[in-house]
């Protein structure tokens, strides 16, 4: 199969949508596909043997945004591909919805940004409306909408998206697993954060102001605890602000072995934020074989079940993220039994079987365009 990609974001920006990419792109090189993608400038010219072709970006909160360009058409008419996989599609991925429409090819849209979330913080008001309908628009030009979570799914089917279907996304499980606490590097962070033996509270994840980081200030004063944050982002400054004398190691931005060895390193993970439409690091956390404390808010309602392997507390309440930290750092039988509990939850979540997924929902779209072209063709006195 030839496929085309076109996304919001990818490398070097650092992102959930980037991720799936990059694991999409490497699943189609393994199993003898075709495949191109399209992309903000400053991406690097290939990716797992594909080229990777740059459109002019503009910077909005230090990511580049892909805008609308001419070379969109030429570019899929000249790969031919058999399907579009539209990323995340905003103004970039609008085009080339509309661009393989012209040309008669099938497009799978991957719907990853929470548009209601981002416009109830922001207090949009009717400007929220607009979004939505922008956002509906461009997902009623593809085929098929794939959304992550029943959360996403609601929101989409309740401003009239039609075409929907869960895909989840898939966790490295080798790399994140439990094992890892043995090891000597990991062993030597563990030192490193929890000098006198702590609880280790940690949190991965872009430092941007929908991952709202800074309600990590609720723990302030829970004994036994040291805060680990991984991550790098524009709200740094009112981060550390807000957390200002309390026990923090700021990591930075990690990949590979070090981002692994930091889950090993972790006793409890919390995702403060309220906005995810899926919520990646927290899979992570689980394979890692850790209990999660999150939002009962979007995606974690799908990941995280309460009072088995993670808590999940009231959004926008810190004095509940308080308890259910307080608990978890309390009780060690129970971290441990809720993250072997995470553990087993996303053993069938491996990314070479929800990449199959994906290209089983490829060959859906595809069947489905190629049995309305074969309808379309036959005369009118023989559909009689």
């Amino acid at each position: 199969m030839r496929v085309a990609l076109i996304t919001e974001s990818f490398l070097p920006t650092v992102s959930g949508v980037t991720t799936s990419v990059c694991k999409v792109l490497e699943h189609l090189a393994r199993t003898g596909h075709e495949a191109m993608l399209i992309a903000p400038s400053g991406a690097p010219a290939e990716y797992a043997g594909f080229p990777v072709h740059s459109v002019p970006a503009l910077s909005y909160r230090q990511f580049p945004v892909g805008m609308p360009s001419p070379h969109v058409h030429r570019l899929l008419a000249e790969f031919g591909p058999d399907v579009l996989h539209a990323a995340s599609p905003f103004l970039l991925g609008a085009q080339g919805i509309a661009a393989a429409n012209r040309q008669g090819i099938p497009s799978v849209a991957v719907f990853q940004t929470d548009v209601a979330g981002y416009a109830r913080r922001n207090k949009l008001g009717q400007a929220a409306n607009a979004a939505w309908r922008f956002v509906k628009w461009v997902h009623e030009g593809a085929d098929l909408t794939l959304v992550p979570s029943t959360a996403s799914m609601h929101d989409l089917r309740r401003v009239g998206v039609r075409r929907l279907a869960r895909w989840t996304r898939g966790v490295d499980l080798v790399g994140y697993h439990p094992n890892r606490r043995g090891d000597p590097a990991v062993a030597a962070l563990r030192r490193r954060l929890a000098p006198n033996g702590e609880v280790v509270v940690g949190y991965v994840g872009r430092m941007a102001p929908e991952k709202q980081v800074e309600r990590f200030r609720a723990l302030r004063g829970v004994p036994g605890i040291r805060l680990a944050l991984v991550g790098d982002g524009p709200s740094v400054p009112s981060i550390r602000r807000e957390l200002a004398g309390m026990p923090v190691t700021w990591l930075g931005r990690l990949a590979g072995p070090e981002l692994a060895a930091a889950y090993a390193s972790f006793d409890i993970f919390v995702h403060a934020g309220t906005e995810e439409t899926f919520g990646q690091t927290i899979q992570e956390a689980h394979a890692a074989g850790l209990p999660v404390v999150a939002p009962h808010a979007g995606g974690p309602i799908d990941l995280v079940e309460h009072g088995e392997n993670g808590l999940l507390f009231t959004p926008d309440d810190e004095r509940d993220l308080r308890r259910c930290v307080s608990r978890l750092a309390a009780d060690a039988q129970l971290r441990h039994r809720m993250g072997e509990a995470g553990r087993r939850g996303v053993l069938g979540r491996s990314w070479e079987n929800v990449c199959g997924t994906l290209l089983d929902y490829y060959d859906q779209v595809v069947d489905e365009r190629s049995a309305v072209r074969a309808t379309v063709s036959v005369p009118l006195s023989m559909q009689r």
